[in-house]
């Protein structure tokens, strides 16, 4: 008679959260940073905060800014997400300290790559970018900042000066903890190119971008 045995084996709880993984300094042609590299648990995806100067914990000058390849590689005019993450880069040298946190997993407003170039061909026949993420089936905007919450309180972050245009962002951190201190605009001069997409974001998803009133004559 043969007897069966069984073997309990004990799955160690899975890790959640973002975690610090490796720190390097960074020169760049802006200044001087140290690059915080952090692995989220929850999502996969590997996060880097930007770091100059000594930041300490208070009214700390912050730019969340999702990945865009388009704009940051390769200066698309489609949107001033390039031209938003120069400026942030000098504002915090210019400061003596600040962070940029660089929030991978946000390419088209969380829908990827491949969902934004599809959305983007949509606009090209007339749709705007509202509409074009809503004719696919997809999310207007899902991105969390959950993680860069949890990597400002890793770095020791209580408040912030949050350069943003987008009050959602103001939004999340206070509800991940962070105190918002103030909003700075960053707001970026806008072009034929991409002006009926800054004035959908203003009209359509709350983007403070009064700047938009005093270039009418685009089209």
């Amino acid at each position: 008679m043969t007897e069966k045995i069984g073997v309990l084996v004990k799955k160690s709880a899975q890790r959640t959260g973002v975690e610090r993984i490796v720190n390097a300094p960074l020169p760049t042609v802006y200044g001087e940073f140290r690059a915080v590299g952090y692995l989220d648990h929850d999502r996969g995806d590997e996060q880097v905060a930007l770091v100059h100067g000594d930041i300490g914990a208070e009214g700390v000058l912050t730019r969340l800014h999702s990945e865009c390849l388009t704009g940051d590689a390769f200066g698309s005019q489609h949107c001033e997400c390039g031209d938003q993450l120069a400026s942030a880069l000098r504002a915090v040298v210019a400061e003596g300290a600040g962070i940029v946190v660089y929030l991978r997993g946000h390419e088209g407003r969380g829908i990827g790559l491949l969902g934004k170039l599809r959305a983007m061909a949509l606009q090209a026949e007339g749709l705007d970018t509202v509409e074009a993420n809503l004719a696919l089936g997809l999310p207007v905007d899902a991105r969390d900042y959950g993680v860069a919450a949890g990597m400002l309180h890793d770095l020791g972050v209580n408040s912030v000066r949050l350069m943003s245009n987008n009050p959602r962002k103001r939004e999340a951190l206070v509800r991940h903890g962070i105190e918002v201190a103030e909003t700075v605009p960053l707001l970026i001069a806008p072009s034929e190119n991409n002006i009926t997409y800054l004035r959908t974001k203003r009209e359509r998803l709350d983007h403070h971008l009064p700047h938009l009133d005093a270039v009418a004559h685009l089209s």
